[in-house]
């Protein structure tokens, strides 16, 4: 009986950590309809305006986000299509 009270218990906390690994993306910027938003260059453009070597960008939920080096380091940088505002940094 404890056998399985330990297996449980390492069950729930394995599928805890898995999935908080693979939510480590900012998914949530805008409510506005892709058809409203400004072009996915532009929040390239502003990343590069804060000395960000821009690597390549794509939508991840409803933001922009862009991978860019910066000082050698790797980030992910979310922005709002609506008003390309900066939501969200990840240091890679």
């Amino acid at each position: 009986m404890k056998f399985i009270r330990v297996v449980a218990v390492a069950l729930t906390i394995g599928i805890g950590l898995g999935s908080a690994a693979l939510a480590d993306g900012f998914k949530d910027c805008t409510k506005l309809d892709k058809a409203s938003w400004k072009p996915a260059s532009e929040a390239e453009a502003k990343a590069k305006a804060l000395g960000y070597e821009v690597r390549r960008s794509k939508i991840e939920g409803s933001c922009y986000e862009v991978y860019g080096v910066k000082e050698g380091k790797l980030y992910e940088l979310f922005y709002s299509p609506e008003d390309l505002s900066l939501k969200h940094t990840i240091a890679k």
